[in-house]
């Protein structure tokens, strides 16, 4: 077991073999989604029928992982690491975006995809670790700090909602990161970095690599305050991340699809962080509310948003992407 003052500032359910079995678990899985689902395809992508395969495989396991924090755990804590999850999934439509974003500004082959976009995955997972510790070991020492998180995420939504047609904003953000590194002419293949003229510079792949890091930070930022709000057991916290996160690979090939499709994903992504904000907020002079509520409001929200964008594609005559 960890130290009781450790143990009591980062979470109850964290003690050592809880821990260990899930970074375990964390390096089985990502082993598995490299080799199992690895893409039998030359240009390292994944067919929309593999990729939905995939995904629906990886929301599987996510949810089955209630089922140990419920029987050693509480029901409780079982309740807000499915609230964290759906959240946290939610918001990763948007982390693969501009993954997407990212790879499109820097001209990245399709062979050299799925390397930056693992690489950009491990990067995510070691960001979000470190400011789920940072962020509710400050929530515990100073619970005041609630109200700058809810600020934050208030912020956050209303600025997603402003712009929940487009993607111009994360496209501009790209465009200003890009403009301030000095890329190497050329295709450098897997290569980071280059010797050019004399001076060390970063290849499309690095640069690509460099942004989302970037990128990771930004969503860490926004996106930690929003599961913090629903609970602060670190354990659970980033056990939603990480599982989250494990999606992400085969997400990214469904994404301009699920894009297309969803269009008022942006508008319900919005209007959860407002809520979580508004909730989070609250929490100082009511009491935080139960993991249950948090979970009902987060399926209301996303169910009415799918909803409405299948009404909406269906009323334009849509029809389901072939898949390959």
């Amino acid at each position: 077991m960890l130290d009781a003052s450790i143990t009591e500032s980062i979470g109850p359910t964290a003690d050592a073999l809880a821990w260990g079995g899930l970074l375990l678990g964390i390096v089985v899985l990502l082993a598995v989604d490299l080799l199992v689902f690895k893409s039998k395809r030359d240009d390292g992508g994944m067919s929309n029928r593999a990729a939905g395969i995939a995904s629906v495989v990886w929301i599987l396991i996510a949810v089955a992982f209630a089922a140990p924090i419920y029987a050693f755990g509480t029901s409780e804590q079982a309740t807000a690491y499915l609230a964290g999850y759906v959240v946290e999934r939610s918001l990763s439509l948007d982390n693969v975006f501009v993954f997407l974003v990212v790879m499109d500004a820097f001209a990245i082959s399709a062979i050299a995809r799925p390397r930056v976009l693992t690489l950009g995955i491990l990067l995510a997972l070691v960001l979000r670790f470190f400011f789920i510790l940072a962020g509710a070991a400050a929530l515990h020492q100073a619970a005041w700090l609630s109200i700058p998180f809810a600020l934050i995420l208030l912020w956050t939504g209303i600025r997603l909602w402003r712009n929940r047609n487009s993607h111009d904003s994360e496209a501009e953000l790209v465009e200003g990161i890009k403009k301030r590194l000095r890329i190497a002419e050329g295709d450098h293949g897997h290569h980071m970095t280059v010797k050019q003229n004399g001076k060390r510079a970063l290849t499309l792949v690095g640069a690509a690599f460099l942004t989302i890091a970037v990128v990771d930070i930004i969503f860490a930022v926004d996106s930690v305050p929003a599961i913090l709000a629903i609970t602060t057991d670190t354990y659970i916290v980033f056990a939603a991340n990480a599982f989250a996160l494990l999606g992400l690979r085969p997400l990214f090939f469904l994404v301009a699809h699920l894009v297309e499709r969803l269009y008022y994903l942006n508008a319900a992504l919005a209007v959860l962080l407002i809520f979580i904000a508004i909730k989070m907020g609250l929490a100082e002079v009511v009491g935080k509310l139960p993991p249950m509520y948090s979970l009902l409001g987060v399926a209301v929200i996303l169910g009415i948003g799918v909803v409405a964008s299948l009404l909406r594609d269906k009323r334009q005559g849509g029809t389901p992407a072939t898949v390959a």
